[in-house]
């Protein structure tokens, strides 16, 4: 018999193969997905979505029709992700406009011994920077000292410019506002922003990507050893404004100091940080004397696409979940695992790291959490051991190949528009080696502290 959970799938499946087909057009699949879901599930109430004990004593078929629609709305869509995602891109879009990273950067470049050293410590840079800005912003503001850099040491800039993509995607796992797929986590396992850095005793999530960049540093010292001779100096940028540079350390301590407080209200992240970007946008307009037209331009080139992408994904998976699919593929996985903790962890990295080189991977973690959640559960293991393994290889993995996440995308445009075209198989050279190295430094670290 044809089930509702069966439609669900289907959908889900045809869904995620348009997404991996037309990239450019991932938002329209995933939202006409979205409202598929919700109007089959008006028309058939309860069969998508079990409609709670309140809702179906309620006399008339109003209330269970419209139960799919509020319940997508305000209770799958998760607002507090949203609304942090908002408020940073906003903070860091004007953090890259006051030149305090370009500024940091080039005091970089004139202390360092040698180029070889520079360029090393401009990649850990950008790194840092994408802990708490989004990675293409990151690749976008880092590249020129790159190109600045590599043009004054009359060297081909492919590589480095490959350094700064790779590095900015791996950092973006480390803390709750470094990238949508840390926020989803948060959001799932009920993380606060220091339990990033510390959960349960033990160092959390933020410590196990610094393995990852550790190996990530040496990887690269070796791989421009050539220039351990040669030094360049750079003129110093002029910052405009340390304001944003505050803006960025309050949304920090601020989400800090949130994780202390006990409230029921679930928005107060959320609310702390879009409040904070609003501000921010204030001061550029009153303070900086921007017109209308410019202020709306920042808000017009935050990156929309993600969050309506985001809003879809809610949906569909939270169809997918409330279905029972996902208790279906955690029960699969533990039988072929055979229950087995070490067979889990390597296979939860593996096909993280496998997908997320040729896929977006926010939808992957969305749906993938729970399964890795409820393979953990079954195996009777700390859950973390599953859930950072997921982290690690879907994020990590956006490394493995030119289109494995945007800001690699985003540096293959800059190599081409300077007449440095690149090809997949020369992305493979560092790609691959760089995936496999700090993939294995971070699983290790969080084998030997979570296992």
């Amino acid at each position: 018999m044809f089930s509702m959970k069966t439609l669900v799938a289907l959908i889900a499946v045809l869904m995620y193969a348009l997404v991996i087909l037309f990239q450019n057009k991932k938002v329209l699949f995933t939202t006409g997905a979205a409202v598929l879901v919700v109007i089959i599930a008006t028309f058939f109430p309860g069969q998508i979505f079990p409609l709670p004990q309140d809702v179906v004593a309620l006399e008339g078929w109003f209330p269970q029709r419209i139960y799919a629609l509020y319940h997508s709305l305000f209770e799958i869509i998760n607002w507090n992700v949203i609304m942090i995602y908002l408020g940073s891109m906003i903070i860091a879009s004007l953090f890259i406009y006051s030149k305090v990273p370009v500024k940091i950067a080039d005091k970089i470049v004139n202390s360092s011994r040698n180029t070889c050293i520079a360029m090393v410590a401009i990649l850990a840079m950008t790194g840092i920077i994408s802990i708490f800005v989004e990675n293409v912003a990151t690749v976008l503001v880092m590249a020129p000292i790159g190109l600045a850099l590599c043009s004054k040491l009359k060297t081909n800039p492919t590589f480095f410019m490959m350094g700064l993509a790779v590095m900015s995607n791996l950092e973006g796992t480390a803390t709750l506002v470094g990238d949508p797929p840390s926020m989803i986590f948060a959001s799932y396992a009920g993380y606060s922003f220091n339990d990033f850095f510390f959960y349960s005793d033990k160092p959390s999530i933020f410590f196990i990507i610094q393995a990852g960049m550790v190996a990530g540093c040496v990887f690269f010292y070796f791989f421009f050893a050539k220039n351990r001779k040669n030094k360049v100096l750079v003129e110093s940028e002029k910052v405009i404004s340390w304001i944003p540079f505050v803006c960025l350390l309050l949304m920090i301590f601020g989400l800090a100091g949130v994780s202390f407080v006990n409230t029921r209200f679930e928005y107060l992240s959320g609310t702390l940080v879009l409040s904070i970007g609003i501000l921010s946008l204030l001061w550029f307009k009153l303070f900086q004397k921007k017109t209308s037209a410019e202020t709306a331009k920042v808000v017009k080139e935050l990156d929309w696409e993600t969050i309506f992408f985001l809003l879809g994904i809610f949906v569909v998976i939270g169809a997918i979940k409330e279905t029972g699919l996902l208790n279906d593929l955690a029960d699969l996985l533990v039988n072929v695992t055979g229950g087995s903790k070490v067979a889990g962890f390597f296979i939860i990295l593996f096909i993280s790291v496998i997908v997320s080189g040729f896929v977006d991977n926010v939808p992957y973690i969305i749906a993938m959490l729970p399964v890795a959640g409820g393979m953990a559960a079954q195996i009777g293991i700390n859950s973390e051991l599953f859930m950072f393994a997921l982290l690690v290889g879907s994020c990590l993995g956006g490394n493995l190949t030119p289109f494995g996440a945007s800001a690699n995308i985003v540096a293959m445009g800059i190599l081409k528009k300077e007449n440095y075209p690149m090809k997949f198989s020369g992305w493979l050279k560092i790609g691959v080696p760089f995936t496999l190295i700090t993939t294995a430094a971070a699983s290790a670290l969080l084998w030997f502290i979570w296992a």
